[in-house]
């Protein structure tokens, strides 16, 4: 029996999971290169919303804007969870701040903020801001980043094409069909890049977290004693349970969904990705020997 394409099956596989590893850890050391971000970052002196938005992303931000504003009295809800205006905007209010108030006054929904203008407006200048002091991801950046699924990619249908002629000829293709499955996942994995902070921006929210560890809603914070920038920099750091723990009433009404605050991004996606690579290799295919004879690769 001829090995397809004159390659014995052992060696196919040898050659295709070492390509896909390659692959992975370039996809890993590019990506810590490209999302490394600014040497020195200080986000203590960026605003809740700002922080809301590196850690949570756009829905985190509003929800910090809606925890100080209901701090401040300003907004509350009414029938079908539409927000109303109950007072004035705060000192030092942001072009959120105002956006949510003008929406408040309008009646628009709490579920449907994310779709006003005013406050998609407000969230764009909020991005670009954080955009050009290098604390969050630019778009041209996921793009780059994605180049690596599109490499995997091709090589994914390098193995698909041998499994299927392999089938046609009757070849043993088991171990090959498992190494593709997790190529597969690898690159769905580098594919999806949601990456929202840099590296330096995420080490600098851990270290604010630490710093405001006395908001976190397990510590039942008095967030009336902490004023406005407390109570938004709570949900901010430590997501929307806390506007729950600020005003549960007020969060049910609004129909405040739950949102964690993590700022990582999809950061374990390449590093998921080199699990799986290494599972192939040393688990169904690996080193040779687990795949007995000369046609398990087809």
């Amino acid at each position: 029996m001829t090995n397809t394409w004159g390659i014995p099956g052992t060696t196919f596989l040898a050659y295709y999971i070492g390509t896909m590893a390659a692959i992975v850890v370039l996809a890993a050391i590019h990506r810590r290169i490209l999302f490394r971000g600014p040497r020195d970052v200080h986000v203590d002196n960026l605003n809740p919303q700002q922080v809301a938005y590196l850690s949570g992303g756009e829905r985190l931000a509003v929800y910090a804007a809606m925890g100080g504003l209901r701090t401040a009295g300003t907004i509350g809800t009414g029938p079908g969870g539409t927000l109303v205006e109950t007072g004035p905007l705060p000192p030092g209010a942001t072009a959120l701040d105002n956006a949510l108030d003008n929406a408040a006054r309008r009646g628009v929904r709490a579920r449907e903020l994310h779709d006003d203008f005013m406050v998609v407006s407000a969230l764009d200048q909020i991005r670009d801001g954080l955009e050009r002091l290098g604390l969050t991801v630019s778009p041209a950046q996921r793009r780059e980043a994605r180049i690596w699924g599109f490499v995997a990619g091709a090589v994914t249908l390098i193995g698909a094409a041998r499994l299927v002629i392999g089938v046609a000829n009757d070849k043993p293709v088991g171990y090959l069909f498992v190494c593709l499955v997790v190529s597969v996942v690898i690159t769905i994995a580098l594919l999806r890049v949601k990456r929202r902070a840099t590296n330096s921006a995420v080490r600098a929210l851990r270290t604010l977290r630490r710093s405001h560890d006395h908001l976190k809603p397990s510590q039942s914070p008095a967030y009336a004693t902490y004023g406005v920038a407390g109570s938004a920099m709570g949900v901010a750091l430590f997501g929307s349970a806390s506007l729950y723990a600020i005003d549960p009433a007020f969060a049910a009404e609004a129909e405040v969904t739950r949102v964690a605050a993590y700022g990582y991004g999809d950061g374990g996606a390449t590093a998921g990705a080199t699990g799986s690579a290494s599972g192939c290799s040393t688990g169904s295919c690996g080193g040779g020997g687990g795949c007995g004879g000369g046609g398990c690769g087809g």
